[in-house]
């Protein structure tokens, strides 16, 4: 085995022994009986943002990964910048990116209204971000609860861990195996990209420049995202069914149509070249894998226990 393989070894092994410790202090019923009524809860308030923005799903999807990517499942990505303390929202990954923080104030504050002090804003994402998922169409799966806020962030962390949309496979590759994950699990997760959309910084150098693109789609993208200006212009990650949750997004890889550079290295003479072929001509093993490994991130390093805090408000620590 080469010296770089024993060390991904050795990563993979220290986050598994991590998840594992955290799992024994998380529980599928955690909150029965301090807030019996929290799943319904949270279900309502998503099921209601959603159908008033429908990408609102993809936005909780992403709050969650980018949240837990960092620090765990600590709801770290939520606090906001005040005097003294930095977050993790002016991160290159995530300002002028991530969503939905008003709608988990909104959950938030039924919640507290309903169970004041039970329950975590990092519990809150977790299952804001399965029920969005599951509101656009897609797999549902089970969560132990349990996890606490933290009292800090990582600005570092979140520039330094989060992969990147020009992310090479080996990039990819190697920043989800620090997290404990496989390279299925990181085709599988990226299909989260079958919902939501991307701003034309991140994919301009892609349609003006890339060799492995459909001539057609790069013509159709560059129509709301000119050579210069309009960065915050909006396409679909998903070009074929941009607002419901499936595979589409592979059959768009094998077409030469991912919008991301990060998107196509998984499709472009590669060693994932294969499951990515998979998925696009089987939508139930795509799912099954997929929610397997939300299962995983949700299981990423939480505190539990007396670590941490229950925040009141979810962008402040108490």
């Amino acid at each position: 085995m080469s010296t770089s393989s024993c060390v991904l070894s050795a990563r993979l092994m220290f986050v598994l022994v991590l998840i594992g410790a955290a799992n024994a202090q998380l529980s599928p019923n955690f909150y029965s009986t301090t807030c019996p009524n929290l799943l319904t809860i949270i279900r309502t308030a998503v099921n209601t943002a959603v159908a008033n923005d429908r990408r609102m799903g993809a936005s909780l999807l992403r709050l969650h990964f980018h949240d837990c990517f960092v620090q765990g499942c600590d709801g770290s990505v939520l606090l906001d910048d005040v005097t003294g303390f930095t977050g993790e929202k002016t991160a290159a990954p995530n300002a002028n990116s991530l969503r939905g923080f008003d709608v988990i104030d909104t959950i938030k504050t039924q919640v507290e209204a309903a169970c004041p002090g039970i329950v975590s804003c990092a519990d809150i994402l977790t299952v804001a971000a399965r029920d969005g998922t599951v509101a656009l169409s897609g797999p549902s799966w089970a969560l132990s609860l349990g996890r606490r806020d933290s009292t800090t962030a990582s600005l570092t962390g979140a520039n330094g861990q989060i992969p990147r949309p020009g992310s090479s496979l080996n990039n990819l590759i190697t920043s989800f195996s620090n997290k404990g994950f496989t390279t299925r699990e990181m085709v599988a997760l990226s299909g989260s990209h079958t919902i939501g959309l991307a701003r034309c910084i991140t994919f301009r150098n892609r349609i003006y420049n890339a060799a492995n693109i459909e001539p057609a789609f790069a013509t159709t993208r560059r129509a709301n995202c000119p050579r210069t200006g309009g960065d915050a212009n909006l396409a679909p990650l998903d070009i074929l069914s941009p607002s419901t949750f499936n595979n589409d997004y592979y059959t768009n890889l094998v077409n030469l149509r991912g919008l991301l550079n990060s998107d196509q290295v998984l499709f472009n003479n590669g060693t994932t070249d294969a499951q990515v072929r998979a998925y696009s001509t089987n939508s139930a093993s795509f799912f099954n894998d997929f929610a397997a490994a939300m299962v995983k991130m949700s299981n990423l390093t939480p505190l539990t226990g007396t670590n941490g805090q229950i925040r009141r408000n979810c962008r402040l620590r108490n």
